[in-house]
This record gives C-alpha cells, structure tokens and sequence, in this order.
C-alpha cells in the first residue's frame, strides 16, 4: 500500500469542531499545545510530534476520562474528510473498514492493520514516524470514530468483542461504558477486535454512485508524488517545527533528514544558502505569523522562536523589520481593521 511518508498530519475541521462541542475551544487547546492559533485554518498541517502535543493539551484541559470517545460522537459525518466519507457510505462494515485502512495515510502517516483471524477482526494503527507512546485520548478518538462509524453504517448498536489499550486506564469506566465490551489497559498493543460476521453487516448508508465517484480521486490522490523539496525548503520546513525546543543545530536537522551534517551543509551551499540564513528566514516568517495572532504575547513568542532572551528576539525583529515587534504589530493590526471596514452599527 503507498504511503502519506511525508511527516504530516492534516487537521480536518472536524476535530475542531468536536472540541467546541466539548466546551473546549480550539485557540485554548493549542495555546495549552504551545501551537499558534493560525493553525486552526483550513487545510493546516502538524508533525506527528506537534499532533500528539495536541491531544496531550486536550487531556490536560478535560478530567473527562471519555473526551475522546464524546469529542467524535460530537462530529456529523458530513464534516469529515472524503477520504472517511467514502467509508461511511460503503457496502459493509469489511468494505468500510478496508476503505479507511487504505485512504487513511490522505490525512495522516498512519498505517492501518485489519486483520481477519478465526471469528474475529483485529484493528490496530501504527504512527509512521511517532518516537513515543501515542496519547490515549487520541487512540479513544481513533477507536470511537470506528466504532461510530460501524454504529452509523449498520444503524445498530454495534458492539465490539473488546478493546485493548497500553496505557492504564485506573478505576475508569467511561471507555467501558462507551464501547459496550470488556476494555484490558496495560495491554501489549492498541487494539480494537470486531466479530468477524459484524463484517458482513450491510451498510444503510451505502451509496455506490457516491463511493464510484470518489474513490477515483482518492485513488489519484494516492499515487500524486509528492513533488520534491529541495535541501533548503526541507531544512525551513523542520526549522519552524523545531524552533520551540530551542535553537536547533545543523546536526540535529541532518539527522532528521538521514544524512550528515557536513553533507547537508554541503547541499545547502550549492543551492546558495546557508544554515544560519535559513533559520533566520524560517524565525521571520513564525515571527510575523506569531503576531498576527492577538492571542499569543511577546513572551510566548519569543518562546516559540526558540530565542533565549526577550532582546535576542527584539535586535533581530529590527534588522528584519526595522521597527519593533509591537509597533509592526499595531501596524498590522491597523492595517486588517481598513481592510475589513467598520464592524455593523458603526
């Protein structure tokens, strides 16, 4: 099966939208992730490391033990992606499950093993390029949206045989009582098992003339290589992934990108550049994105640029922009109230 490689995570406005239904509003949730408030855009992407920072921020900003299971009953089915539409308007739960497995890299690098064995099906996602445990709000929400997704299709109550989850789940009863099944924490693996006949339960949602429309384009959208970046771009792109940890040394970016840093120093060379450019460049365009964001305050920013000290920030903000960081913000604040036009009433 080809894959998303790319270490990407595109955020559908779904997840959004699930979260406000949780009393959570989206701006909260990535200031708690350390992520600017831009990102709530149509069409933004994270790393896998930026995602799982996100779910973390949501637990920390709910004591609900089930908000990754309600966060996905919150969301209409309308809302989501094509690529998990198509599923929802399979033939069967088999073929739904076949479909998501198979277009689920479109939206992230995440792999999805359905495996038939005996009487039962076993569903089990793997992170492409995660380095740690996956957040357990975000393996509920994965697990739910199956389940919800099966519930949905067959229009039953569709229980699973059980579920499986690595981490320790306590005296907690909300999964229990969401998935209808025994839950095991401080399993092996992340694991959610289907009978094996609920596979053949015929979907009520089934469109064939919806399903022959979009799996073409998503079957296009699979095999579009991506066009490749050059040395200086890639090295941008990580630098503004980074940045918040610190100033990030060339070493540390070469690793990332499986070569040496002499080798990549020399490629960033022959395209005319050079490391120190580029991370000037990668810290001005966050700098001007930052403060284009109300919420987020000078102190934030400058964290998040990876700068150790208020002045370091504000010396380059001046050779960049020759004013300083809040005069061109209110600057540029002025200048979106012109272009917007009075407020009604006004």
């Amino acid at each position: 099966m080809a894959i998303q490689s790319a270490d990407q995570v595109k955020i559908p406005q779904a997840i959004w939208i699930g979260l406000t239904a949780l009393g959570i509003r989206p701006a909260e949730a990535l200031r708690q992730a350390r992520l600017p408030a831009a990102l709530v855009a149509k069409g933004s992407a994270l790393t896998t490391e930026q995602f799982f920072g996100l779910w973390q921020a949501i637990g920390q900003l709910t004591a609900d033990p089930a908000a990754g299971n309600k966060l996905v009953t919150g969301i209409d089915p309308s809302q989501l992606p094509p690529s998990l539409i198509a599923a929802y308007h399979a033939r069967d739960l088999r073929d739904a499950l076949a479909r998501v497995a198979r277009f689920k890299h479109l939206c992230a690098p995440e792999l999805l093993h359905v495996t038939e064995d005996g009487d039962t099906c076993v569903v089990e996602p793997e992170w492409v390029h995660a380095d740690r445990e996956v957040p357990g709000l975000l393996v509920d929400a994965t697990f739910s949206s199956l389940v919800e997704l099966a519930r949905k299709g067959t229009r039953t109550e569709l229980r699973p045989v059980r579920v499986e989850l690595k981490r320790d789940g306590g005296k907690s009863e909300a999964q229990r009582e969401f998935y209808g099944c025994p839950v095991r924490f401080r399993s092996t693996g992340n694991r959610l098992v289907f009978r094996r006949e609920d596979l053949d339960l015929p979907f009520a949602s089934y469109n064939a003339e919806l399903v022959e429309m979009l799996t073409p384009q998503l079957e296009l959208a699979s095999k579009v290589p991506s066009p490749k970046a050059t040395a200086s771009e890639q090295v941008r792109r990580l630098l503004r992934q980074f940045l918040s940890a610190g100033r990030p040394e060339i070493e540390a970016v070469a690793k990332e990108l499986g070569m040496s840093g002499r080798t990549l120093q020399r490629r960033i060379t022959e395209e005319g550049s050079t490391f120190r450019d580029l991370l000037s460049q990668a810290r001005r365009e966050l700098a001007q994105e930052y403060l284009g964001d109300p919420g987020l305050d000078l102190k934030e920013i400058v964290y998040l640029l990876g700068y150790e000290d208020a002045p370091s920030f504000y010396r380059a903000f001046r050779h960049w922009e020759g004013t300083t960081p809040a005069i061109w913000r209110s600057r540029r604040s002025r200048v979106e109230h012109d272009r917007l036009g009075p407020s009604p009433g006004h």
